[in-house]
């Protein structure tokens, strides 16, 4: 027995929900449940331009016989809607000889609502021709579309490439290739509409008719919000998704995770419609017919809310870490194509204090480490960067020096012994300029007593 076969009648409709909607259907919604209309979900399609309601009844049975096609072209019959209208039974099981032959003669003498019939093969052809796989008792969700992990004109290492160019002291080609482990985060992108109208003895007292559009971390930690730079980041590059080539990425980066989504279609609808129930409930004021000032609460109702996609995508989450000396950077962003949105950035961040603040960050060829201006120094004897973790220091002429190694303090602690005095003072410049100052300031005050000035 398959696992389609174990749902229940509502757990069905449900299943059903999620494929009419993946398979491009409009405003797919379920019936409200007031007795037995003979429709179970109602949606619109566009053909030839021309908007068409669909009226579909779901049977999760064995066997479908004659009547339930008759009732269902009855109901399409008398269903409200401007423009065209036609009829789909889907069940679980098979349609009886007479079931089809009543849908195959409304088509023949080109009735004006035609039923079509999906059986429980079609189905499961339909299902995964539109990526609903049967899992563990649930619909889970396949998709087969990124957005792109790397631009296609650059190399994968671009980015890290890019961010290293702002380092003094470190030219993008000497570091060695990064090891980038890429993870394909699964997101969804959910549309629907409001339509509420809120009445009370006095008429209307508040209206909803909104569009909304949101994005959705997918994985199996439950839905959630990403930050605005991220949405923003998935939005722009939506219509350039590209397949998702497992086999071309496995040799493209050196680790590569492609993770689940976490929940079903329906329930990331459920999901939404909880979420606009709270986005869109006001509390109003308004003046009842005695002139009595009154307040309502207007939330919407879920049939006031229509999803109308559910759009899976996979989101590239790329770490990049490379090695210097003896500290590794990492470099961690959300990916789609040129775009990209930094998580973490370990390369514009001082080893010594962890700041990540600094205008800016200098790389120290001693011991591979990257440093903010305040942990930077410059080596006395070759007058390059040094940061202060690695440097050996010792005072000349009452001031701090830096040295790449002890060698070099011996060898220029060597050179200042032969320094005459005025060049030993020029280790220290502001020392001598003030000395100079106060041989000055006293010179004055001599000569000032002395009569002379």
């Amino acid at each position: 027995m398959t696992v389609l076969d174990e749902l229940s009648g509502f757990e069905f409709e449900d299943v059903m929900e999620d494929v009419f909607r993946n398979l491009g259907y409009e405003n797919v919604r379920q019936a409200q449940k007031v007795g037995d209309e003979g429709r179970d979900i109602i949606m619109e399609e566009t053909v030839d331009g021309e908007r068409c309601s669909v009226v579909v009844e779901c049977k999760h049975t064995g066997t479908v016989g004659r009547p339930v096609v008759q009732k269902l072209h009855s109901a399409v019959a008398t269903h409200t809607f401007d423009g065209k209208k036609r009829g789909i039974v889907v069940t679980t099981g098979r349609f009886t000889s007479p079931a089809q032959e009543y849908a195959r003669e409304l088509r023949d003498n080109s009735d004006p609502h035609p039923i079509d019939l999906i059986d429980g093969t079609d189905l499961r052809a339909i299902a995964e021709e539109v990526g609903l796989d049967l899992y563990n008792g649930r619909i889970e969700i396949l998709c087969e579309e990124t957005l792109r992990p790397y631009d296609p004109a650059r190399s994968v290492d671009a980015p890290i490439v890019d961010a290293v160019r702002d380092v003094e002291n470190l030219d993008p080609g000497e570091i060695p290739e990064p090891r980038t482990h890429a993870v394909f985060r699964p997101v969804v992108r959910i549309r629907a509409a409001v339509d509420a109208v809120f009445e009370t003895t006095v008429g209307v007292v508040h209206r909803v008719d909104e569009r909304d559009t949101f994005l959705v971390h997918a994985d199996r930690d439950g839905p959630e919000i990403p930050e605005s730079d991220v949405q923003q980041l998935v939005t722009s590059n939506f219509h350039q998704r590209i397949e998702l080539d497992e086999d071309e990425f496995e040799t493209t980066f050196d680790e590569m995770t492609v993770r689940r989504f976490g929940q079903t279609e329906t329930e990331y609808k459920e999901w939404a419609v909880e979420r606009l129930q709270d986005r869109h409930t006001a509390t109003v004021s308004y003046t009842g017919d005695n002139n009595v000032t009154y307040t309502k609460t207007c939330e919407p109702n879920q049939s006031d809310i229509s999803v109308q996609s559910i759009t899976p995508v996979y989101l590239p989450r790329l770490r990049g870490v490379f090695e210097m000396g003896s500290y590794a950077y990492p470099y961690e962003y959300y990916t789609a194509g040129p775009s990209r949105e930094t998580i973490e950035d370990g390369i514009h961040r001082c080893v010594q204090c962890e700041s990540a603040d600094d205008d800016t960050y200098t790389y120290c060829e001693n011991c591979g480490s990257i440093n903010c201006s305040d942990h930077t120094k410059t080596e006395r004897l070759e007058g390059e960067p040094v940061c202060t973790g690695c440097a050996v220091t010792e005072r000349f002429f009452l001031r701090t020096k830096y040295f790449y190694s002890e060698q070099n303090r011996e060898q220029f602690r060597a050179e200042y012994e032969q320094m005459p005095i005025h060049e030993k003072a020029m280790e220290n410049p502001p020392l001598l300029a003030g000395v100079v100052l106060a041989v000055l300031v006293v010179v004055g005050f001599l000569l000032v007593n002395a009569g002379v000035i």
